[in-house]
């Protein structure tokens, strides 16, 4: 196990070392499609704004950091990019403050609510990609078209290519033998509002961690990334434990206040596991290190 650990953290390292790695000589970008099949042809972005925190991540990993101009609020990772400028939302976003940064390329995400900024962008001869990072697929895929974009397709396969050695060192802290779309697997319901409750589905990223992780969503039954369900739908499929993105503590203890939720024997039992929403919330480079962390927590759970 120990040498396990190394392994797995000199993998987290090279992931976060990317930045330095991954300098190809830029040149003319080739063509790439986005997700609303837009046929995309550019020179090499050099001033990219990214509206999406899945896709400033995969900025930064890619070692474009220092073209990064512009970013949303949400944007908390890596530490560097809260020294970007902050535009605002990502869905509708304010054109006026992404065009004071003076792009060549915006990274949008593909939201019908979108469609306006990305009409009034190319009014403006801003270049825009439309992507959806939904999912780990999605992610890799972006992480091409970005690294296609600004002339240095080589990055994306450097990048990915030490993402899956970390996923493979991750994986070994997995304790749980069964499969993972057994029933046998610890069932998970993962809390993201609490009135109405609202989950995820199978069409979420995190629904993929906790697969990975050896456990099952409560809710996978669910294609979307997200749904409204309710409390009595909760309590009758008993998960296992709860799963809360938050690092407050205080929010975590204070679902078993919440007028009924005690009917769920995770709640009675503190059978709830809080982690970091940065880290397990979006598709990034990060995914490994969201694992191993989960499957940790899980065995600390079964050996209580």
């Amino acid at each position: 196990m120990a040498r396990s650990r190394a392994s797995f953290l000199l993998h987290i390292g090279l992931l976060a070392s990317v930045a330095g790695c991954f300098r190809a000589p830029a040149r003319a970008a080739a063509g790439v499609t986005d997700d609303w099949g837009r046929a995309l042809r550019m020179a090499p972005a050099r001033r990219i704004v990214s509206l999406q925190p899945a896709t400033t991540e995969l900025v930064f990993a890619l070692g474009l950091g220092d073209r990064l101009v512009g970013r949303t609020t949400w944007c908390d990772y890596p530490p560097a990019a809260l020294r970007v400028t902050d535009v605002g939302a990502g869905i509708g976003p304010n054109v006026e403050a992404i065009a004071a940064v003076h792009p060549d390329l915006v990274l949008l995400y593909a939201s019908e609510a979108n469609r306006d900024a990305l009409r009034q962008l190319g009014a403006l001869g801003i270049g825009v990609a439309v992507l959806r990072v939904d999912l780990t697929a999605d992610m890799r895929r972006a992480a091409h078209v970005i690294a296609t974009l600004a002339g240095v397709p080589g990055s994306a396969d450097s990048l990915l290519a030490v993402f899956d050695s970390a996923m493979a060192s991750a994986r070994r802290f997995v304790v749980i033998p069964a499969p993972r779309t057994s029933h046998l697997a610890p069932s998970l319901y993962v809390d993201i509002e609490p009135n109405p409750p609202i989950t995820v589905g199978a069409g979420s990223f995190l629904s993929e961690v906790i697969a990975e992780a050896g456990a099952r969503n409560v809710f996978d039954d669910i294609t979307r990334p997200s749904a409204p369900v309710s409390l009595e739908a909760i309590v009758a499929r008993d998960p296992d434990a709860v799963l809360v993105l938050t690092t407050d503590t205080a929010h975590a203890r204070g679902i078993a206040a919440r007028p009924g939720w005690r009917a769920l024997s995770a709640v009675r039992d503190g059978r709830i596991i809080a982690v970091n929403g940065s880290l397990f919330g979006r598709p990034s480079p990060r995914m490994p290190q969201a694992v191993a962390e989960l499957a940790s927590r899980l065995a600390s759970l079964r050996a209580r």
